[in-house]
Parts: structure tokens; C-alpha cells; sequence
């Protein structure tokens, strides 16, 4: 019986395991290797922070639910791959051998570039695990009794701006709610050329959009901003001209800051000889498989894709949740052709669709291909989109308890809209 070894168990994980078990279970005995014991909702940090989350309703324990669809489950980090011989190592000493190997670690977290950021050792707060999420809520609270200003964005190189814009609208909502928004200056500090930019080259009509959704907020904002180093209380912001030179230098102060990261590719999967690009992600081909090892796919964050176009200030292009989706779906079709000894032809629609919440409206948008030029290109706001957020959160939850790679919800209503998981065009 071949053995498919998925390494990683979050929103691009978990679908794939679910996904190949399906498919191929009664050919391949799946495993998944994570380096916790729990599942993590990621798109519902930026609720955490803030306190309308709490963790156990965006989180539950993966074994029973993997287990009792005869995927199986191993809780430990990966410390070596041997791509040559087809073999892991955990950090737990024990060896796994693999026929196909999936890659779905999402990034490490590059705060080491920018003194003075991140929680762990410096005064930035993050989003981007549920531990950062639960860590900025203790610090939102204390500033809570202390207001002074904010600062929520994202540093150079970053590559996924939605939840940033995301963060800043809810923080907003929030400090209206409690009746101290007039005590608190917020400015949005971002390496985007532009507001809306979103490592997209924008979409549709985001740039005025957001814009606008700023300025009707009383939210100012940095754009092409180098953020260079973080003290206690103060962030240092070198502002760029189009053309690259300074326009300004900024010292910014604040009493709470959310700025995500840059990311690099996770140490195991940068150590492979071929694997990756120089930051560590793994290049592959148009069929998700690795350029240098025929047995290994990547779907996801951990994957390198070229920022869409050059950008004064580094920018890199997100992997949004359905575009990783498409990739997860190309990857099953993709070894299950090579199992039935076809050639490996079915390629990631990489169509880029994502909700981001505002407190109590929303914003929309499609990208329909992810890289420009696009066949769909919207970008849209309303209330509609806070409760589709919501909606999602617990639809998602639900689909990684059950199982199932896709509900009649996603087969239906996506395909009204023209959005399909695999790209049918040569």
C-alpha cells in the first residue's frame, strides 16, 4: 500500500487529507504530521484579539476527527527531510518513509527582520496564530485601561494584507463600541504602493474603497512604508517615494501595534537541497509538484509564488484560503492520475476569493485568476460580507470535524458564480 505523508494540518492540510482519503484511501494509507494536537481556524485571530472569540470556538483536537476516517495522525514537529530517500524525521526520533509527500506547512514568521518586532521579545503584537491572537488580546486589554494610539499594518516583504486592513476596521468598531475611539488615534502603516494594493495590484475598485473606508473612519495611513525598527512605544517608518527614494522618515507613536510579518518558507522544508527558493518556499510546476523531487507536492503559504510586480518596498502576493483549496484539489487529481500511471495534468484554478470583516460591515473580493491579467475582478463592501464572514467560520469548522472535501454549498454556489477549483484551460 503506498503511503502519502501530509505535513501540516491547517486550512490547506487537513482539506488535502480529508480530500486524498476520499479518493484514494483504499489504495494509500494517508498520515498527517502537525506540530500540535489542535486545528486552528485561522481567519478568526483578528476576532481573538479583541475579545469576540474565544479560542476553543475557532479551535478542537484533530486525532479523533482524522482517526475516525482512517487517517492517520501524528502530533510532532518535522525536523528532516530526506527527499533523496523518500524520509522524515520527527522531533520525537521517530522515522517515516513516504511514497508521495504534501506540503502544506504554511510559513515561519520572519519578525527577525525588523528589530523590536513581534511578541516573543519584542513590541509588536500578531495575528497570525491563535497564540499571537491570545497574546494581543492581553495586551488590547491592558491598553484598554490605558488608551493611547495604535498602529496596525503590515511590515516590508508581508505578503498578506487583508487581515491587516481587517484588524484595524475591527479595532475601530471596537474601541466605538466601548466609547474610547475619541481617545485613540489609529494609523495603518503598510509597505503597499498604494491603500488597496492588497499584494494584488489591486482589485477592482479597492483602492478607493478602502481609501474611503479610512478617511470615514478617521484611520491615516502609510503607504510604501519601510518600517526599519520598533522601541518600546515607537516605530521607526522610512516613507518611500513611487520611484523609490525617501519621501520621509517617520517616528510613530503608539501603546498598542499590530503589524504582521513577513514570511519565510518553515526551517525543514528551507533545508532541502533544490527544494526551495532562497526565502525557503518550494517552487514547483503548474501541477503543484516540486521542480526537484517528482514525489513531493505543496499547496498553500509554503509555496513560491512571484509578487505580481515590483513595488518600491517589497510586497509579496497572498495565498488566500481558495486559491490553497484549488491547489489541494489539483494535488489529489495529480497523484491519483500518477497512481493510475497518467500523467499528472490537472492544475489549481489559483482563483483568489476573500471576505474580510470590518466590525460590522465587510469587503469582498474576487480575483478570478490570482495574477493579473483577470477573467473577474470585483471588489465589493456591505453588511452582507460581516455575516458571510461569520457564516464561513462555522460552515469551515464544521467541513474539518465531518470530513467532507466539499459540500453541496461550495459545489453549487461557487459554480452559480463561475468559480471553479481546477483551471479546464490549456
Amino acid at each position: 500500500m503506498k503511503q502519502i505523508v501530509v505535513i501540516g494540518a491547517g486550512t490547506g492540510g487537513m482539506p488535502a487529507a480529508y480530500e486524498l482519503q476520499e479518493k484514494l484511501g483504499k489504495r494509500c494509507q494517508i498520515t498527517v504530521v502537525n506540530n500540535s494536537e489542535h486545528f486552528q481556524f485561522v481567519p478568526s485571530n483578528p476576532w481573538v484579539a479583541v475579545g469576540w472569540r474565544e479560542a476553543e470556538e475557532i479551535s478542537f483536537p484533530i486525532r479523533p476527527y482524522l482517526e475516525k476516517k482512517g487517517i492517520g495522525f501524528i502530533a510532532s514537529p518535522v525536523s528532516h527531510i530526506d527527499a533523496a530517500n523518500s524520509q522524515l524525521t520527527l522531533a520525537d526520533g521517530q522515522q517515516l518513509g513516504y511514497d508521495y509527500l504534501v506540503i502544506t506547512t504554511g510559513p515561519k514568521l520572519a519578525f527577525d527582520e525588523v528589530p523590536g518586532a513581534g511578541p516573543a521579545g519584542g513590541y509588536t503584537q500578531s495575528i497570525c496564530t491563535l497564540q499571537h491572537a491570545l497574546h494581543a488580546n492581553e495586551a488590547y486589554m491592558a491598553f484598554l485601561k490605558q488608551p493611547g494610539p495604535i498602529i496596525i499594518g503590515a511590515m516590508p516583504g508581508a505578503s498578506c494584507f487583508g487581515p491587516a486592513y481587517e484588524f484595524a476596521f475591527i479595532v475601530n468598531t471596537d474601541l466605538r463600541r466601548r466609547k474610547l475611539r475619541h481617545k485613540v488615534p489609529i494609523t495603518y502603516v503598510t509597505s503597499e504602493p498604494y491603500i488597496g494594493h492588497l499584494g494584488l495590484g489591486g482589485v477592482g475598485d479597492s483602492k478607493s474603497v478602502l481609501e474611503s473606508e479610512l478617511r470615514n473612519n478617521d484611520i491615516k495611513w502609510v503607504c510604501n512604508a519601510r518600517t526599519t525598527q520598533v522601541d518600546p512605544g515607537q516605530m521607526h517608518v522610512t516613507e518611500l517615494t513611487d520611484d523609490g527614494n525617501v519621501r520621509k522618515e517617520h517616528t510613530l507613536p503608539f501603546a498598542f501595534s499590530m503589524m504582521l510579518p513577513a514570511f519565510r518558507g518553515v526551517d525543514p522544508v528551507a533545508a532541502v537541497e533544490g527544494l526551495c527558493n532562497p526565502r525557503g518556499f518550494v517552487l514547483i510546476d503548474e501541477y503543484q509538484r516540486s521542480k526537484q523531487y517528482r514525489n513531493i507536492f505543496a499547496a498553500g503559504v509554503c509555496v513560491a509564488i512571484p509578487p505580481v510586480e515590483a513595488t518600491p518596498v517589497a510586497t509579496g502576493a497572498p495565498k488566500t484560503g481558495y486559491m490553497i483549496e484549488t491547489m489541494v484539489t489539483a494535488i489529489v487529481h495529480n497523484i491519483e492520475a500518477e497512481l493510475d500511471g497518467q500523467p499528472a495534468k490537472a492544475k489549481g484554478s489559483w482563483n483568489a476569493i476573500c471576505l474580510a470583516d470590518m466590525g460590522d460591515t465587510g469587503a469582498a473580493f474576487v480575483a478570478l485568476p490570482q495574477l493579473p491579467p483577470r477573467n473577474v475582478n470585483w471588489f465589493a463592501k456591505g453588511k452582507w460580507v460581516h455575516l458571510a464572514k461569520a457564516a464561513f467560520e462555522k460552515y469551515f469548522m464544521h467541513k474539518m470535524k465531518t470530513g467532507s472535501s466539499e459540500p453541496v454549498y461550495e459545489k453549487y454556489v461557487l459554480k452559480l458564480l463561475g468559480i471553479e477549483r481546477l483551471d479546464h484551460h490549456d
